[in-house]
């Protein structure tokens, strides 16, 4: 494996998209948190609102400040070459990312995002992860509240379950918060392209290799009432599951049989019906463009709520993992999960990718395989809670 080397690069981080409501979030937390001796700047297409951002930061002074436009490929380039590891907030991503992403590859530079776009990171794979491998960059997607602490919540589940049996895991998701626009918009055109993604979940079934005398699936399930965590268990269709997945072929630790179903809990029925309803009525809307525009000009990217209805947002997922004659109940739970929890995510795992003693990995690796312990450990400094309920 050809490895570039990036150690004469000015910048350790660059957060691309910095003036947008969440990369604002991740600026301000990588200005209060970040250690002195980190070389970061920010990046967009506004120089001018850059530089109004960089003002406002605190010891703001010493952040550069980087033009990039996604339209603009040599720009991305010229960026890619400046720095060890961009994080990207402009998303739509299966729209504005790819670019960014082959930038990255091509120069060994690891890129993360805040994706929850199972077409864009299927694609990603066809196209760059050979690429990535050859230079050494990672890619990590889904770097926020999609999919870290699912993510990292069955690692840390499986790492107390017994070794070299088959095990299950099935996450119950509970949380008070409102998306972002920005969440709004790649969520809506997933929906309205179910052809488009199931074509590139096949084509990326046909470059992946197959896995070996072992076996992951993460199967929706089916609504029921789940009285391990006393609540109606609702099917979740996101990103999340898949990116477990991922991390279960990538890890032998998982065992040689590995499930994981992604649940929403609901405690009262009506509601739980009342969402299935609801959701089903986003999707059909999402079909048809007028009302899609209708929806996402409702909420459009870059805007989200006040800081005061932030502080009142939460969220908590619950995991119930078995195995060997063992089980195991678990929490990865935080503050309010659609901004100031992601921004948190995202920037303690750019500092961890730009910092941290981590696995030799390249290519397209999720949360668990790339950053494992280290993301945890940060993350539990930063206030995240990972705890054990109960074991036996």
């Amino acid at each position: 494996m050809s490895r570039m080397n990036k150690a004469e690069r000015p910048y350790d981080v660059v957060l691309f998209g910095a003036t947008g409501f969440v990369g604002t979030l991740t600026a301000r937390y990588l200005a209060a948190h970040a250690p002195e001796r980190l070389r970061w700047a920010i990046a967009g297409r506004d120089e001018r609102r850059l530089r109004a951002l960089r003002e406002r930061l605190p010891g703001g002074e010493s952040v550069g400040v980087l033009r990039a436009d996604v339209t603009d490929p040599p720009s991305l380039r010229a960026l890619a070459r400046q720095t060890r590891v961009v994080a990207t907030t402009v998303g739509p991503y299966v729209t504005h990312g790819e670019e960014l992403v082959a930038a990255c590859a091509d120069n060994g530079t690891d890129c993360l995002d805040l994706t929850g776009e199972p077409e864009f990171v299927d694609l990603v794979y066809v196209r760059h992860d050979t690429r990535a491998r050859e230079t050494g960059a990672r890619l990590v997607h889904a770097c926020g509240f999609d999919s870290v602490p699912h993510d990292l919540g069955v690692y840390f589940t499986v790492r107390q379950l017994p070794e070299g049996v088959p095990l299950t895991v099935d996450g119950f998701v509970r949380a008070h918060g409102t998306i972002s626009g920005g969440t709004l918009a790649s969520a809506l055109g997933q929906v309205a392209h179910p052809l488009r993604m199931r074509a590139a979940a096949r084509e990326r079934a046909r470059h992946e290799p197959r896995l070996l005398h072992r076996r992951v699936s993460a199967p929706l399930g089916a609504p029921r009432y789940a009285g391990e965590v006393g609540a109606w268990a609702l099917p979740l269709p996101t990103v999340d599951a898949q990116i477990v997945a991922r991390s279960a072929r990538a890890l032998p630790r998982y065992g040689p049989d590995f499930r994981y179903r992604h649940y929403a809990a609901v405690r009262h029925l009506p509601v739980a019906v009342g969402s299935v309803a609801a959701l089903g009525a986003l999707a059909a809307a999402a079909q048809l463009p007028p009302a899609r525009r209708l929806l996402t000009a409702r909420l459009r990217p870059g805007e989200g709520p006040s800081a005061e209805r932030r502080a009142r947002s939460w969220f908590s997922v619950r995991f119930v993992g078995e195995g060997g004659g063992r089980r195991v109940c678990t929490e990865v739970a935080g503050g309010d999960p659609g901004y100031d929890e992601t921004a948190k995510m995202f920037a303690e795992a750019a500092l961890s990718l730009a910092l941290d003693d981590l696995p030799d990995t390249a290519g397209q690796v999720t949360t668990a395989v790339a950053l494992g312990d280290a993301l945890i450990d940060r993350l539990r400094r930063a206030g995240v809670t990972f705890r054990t309920a109960s074991s036996g």
